[in-house]
């Protein structure tokens, strides 16, 4: 079984970050809630506390098969100032794995320097940030083990991309359908 590491910081976006976590889950993808604050409850941004399945410390990240960083305000700052999320991108682009970003927070991907040549899309206002991308106004752009998307409204398709890319497209689909996903 694939498993994700979906990294929550204070100030994370919540419906980005639990989206993503439930949409995998139903898919059978082994989506891990990992805190990178050193306690296991994170604040959202919306100051909806949620408490994450593990401590960042209490993983080893090379053995996940794929990041994902959920966007919001102060949590993309938040993602982009520790080292170690920063570390396990530029692994995770090197070796070829899944590296995923919403809303804002794939101005953390441009920062460190992993979106040179591809396609991506972020939330209106942060095209700047994309440092070397190809900005794209879809929903979600795939480019590669590079996956990004525009915001909240996003999400579900953000998911289910994640899940195409990490299962099958016939299991998106059959996801898409059992929770009544209209594209």
């Amino acid at each position: 079984m694939k498993q994700i590491g979906v990294f929550f910081a204070e100030g994370f976006e919540e419906i980005e970050g639990l989206t993503v976590v439930d949409i995998l889950r139903r898919a059978g993808v082994e989506a891990v809630t990992i805190s990178i604050t050193g306690q296991k409850e994170v604040q959202g941004s919306h100051k909806i506390g949620v408490l994450a399945d593990r401590l960042y410390e209490e993983v080893d990240v090379s053995r996940l098969d794929g990041v994902v960083l959920p966007g919001g305000m102060p949590g993309t700052v938040n993602l982009g100032n520790h080292a170690g999320v920063l570390q396990a991108l530029k692994s995770f682009a090197e070796e070829g794995k899944l590296v995923a970003a919403i809303c804002a927070a794939p101005s953390v991907l441009g920062q460190a320097g992993l979106l040179q040549g591809k396609k991506a899309a972020c939330y209106p206002g942060f095209e700047d940030k994309l440092t070397g991308a190809e900005v794209v106004y879809e929903e979600v752009a795939e480019d590669g083990n590079v996956i990004t998307s525009r915001g909240m409204g996003t999400a579900i398709a953000f998911g289910l991309k994640l899940t195409a890319y990490l299962t099958s497209e016939q299991k998106a689909k059959e996801l898409a359908e059992a929770i009544i996903y209209r594209q």
